[in-house]
């Protein structure tokens, strides 16, 4: 993980990114983080929930009242309190909540890099038993010399075997890339 923060400049530019950067600076400064994390990531699993309310977040078409008023609504319902909630109403206040998917990615590698937390993408065909899972992350956090957060995909098409990525590092070890590879050889050999 760079000291610097550069690693994390990308994830954190732009709106998304000044957003994210303000509410954790404060969720820090409260000794919060976690729990503004955990009632963003429930609004987040409601966005991925609920079409209605991908909708209201991405329309321009709603004005910020009608936005505000909405999403409020959502967070009462859902239990959603405190510097979260605040956030996400001051987001949809100031016209911004097509940028909030973006600020909730942002604000997690925030946190992430606050804990020394590596990020990883494991891409399966299929999903893997817990102790291979654990097994991976064990062999990703020797290999970072730090704790990963290992986001699981499931990707069909992979046939067999795995696609990690972590930071700027990938390695594809799986089936489809070797018959790809496979395939070409055999044609350059014709």
């Amino acid at each position: 993980m760079a000291q610097n923060g550069s690693e994390a400049g990308p994830l954190v530019a732009g709106v998304a990114g000044r957003y994210a950067s303000a509410l954790f600076e404060l969720a820090r400064d409260e000794r919060q983080t976690d729990a503004v994390l955990a009632s963003l990531d429930a609004f987040d699993a409601l966005l991925k929930e609920s079409a209605d309310l991908r909708r209201l977040v991405r329309s321009p078409v709603f004005s910020a009242e009608e936005q505000a008023a909405a999403v409020g609504a959502v967070l009462d319902k859902a239990g959603i309190t405190g510097l979260a909630a605040n956030f996400i109403r001051l987001v949809a206040t100031n016209r911004r909540l097509f940028a909030l998917p973006d600020m909730i990615r942002a604000f997690r590698a925030l946190v992430r890099e606050g804990k020394g937390i590596v990020s990883a993408e494991v891409r399966v065909a299929e999903k893997p038993s817990d102790a291979l899972i654990e097994e991976i992350r064990s062999s990703l956090r020797d290999i970072a010399k730090a704790d990963v957060d290992v986001d699981l995909v499931v990707d069909p098409s992979l046939i067999g075997g795995l696609v990690v990525k972590m930071g700027s590092r990938m390695v594809d070890a799986s089936l489809k890339t070797k018959l790809n590879g496979i395939r070409l050889a055999m044609r350059a050999a014709r």
